[in-house]
């Protein structure tokens, strides 16, 4: 199952982006009964919004994202204009923003960022299912 979006730029599209995703998950739920954990939900909204705040605060223009599902993790894979390959910086704990990139690194089960003829392009896996031990204990 996979999923297009494209995201015009403006105030907005951060919150429109996070609403496509739980859309697109419990549409996977729905129609194929695959089982997705809180935890992989909320991780799915904080992945997109990170992404996509980074997407337009770096790169002019619109932004492209897409969801893809397997029955183990969902991909979000964020295009913008921006060739410049960001990375994550040190850890600083003085240093107010500027940490999505390691957000998405930590709570990511991989991450992949590629430059295309236009721009680049990344690509953030998380796992539907909670690593044993983990149980959404907000839960029961």
């Amino acid at each position: 199952m996979h999923a297009g979006y494209a995201l015009d730029g403006d105030g907005g599209c951060i919150a429109e982006a996070r609403h496509h995703a739980v859309a697109f998950l419990e549409q996977a739920h729905a129609d194929h009964h695959l089982m997705v954990s809180a935890r992989a939900r909320d991780l799915t909204q904080l992945v997109v919004s990170e992404l996509i705040t980074n997407a337009l605060k770096y790169a002019p223009g619109p932004a492209l994202m897409e969801l893809r599902l397997t029955a183990h993790v969902v991909d979000v894979v964020v295009w913008d204009s921006d060739p410049v390959v960001p990375t994550a910086r040190a850890a600083d704990p003085d240093r107010i923003g500027q940490h999505g990139l390691e957000i998405v690194k930590a709570i990511t089960a991989e991450l992949l960022i590629e430059q295309q003829p236009v721009g680049k392009r990344i690509t953030a896996r998380i796992a539907l299912s909670d690593p044993p031990g983990t149980a959404d204990r907000r839960q029961g």
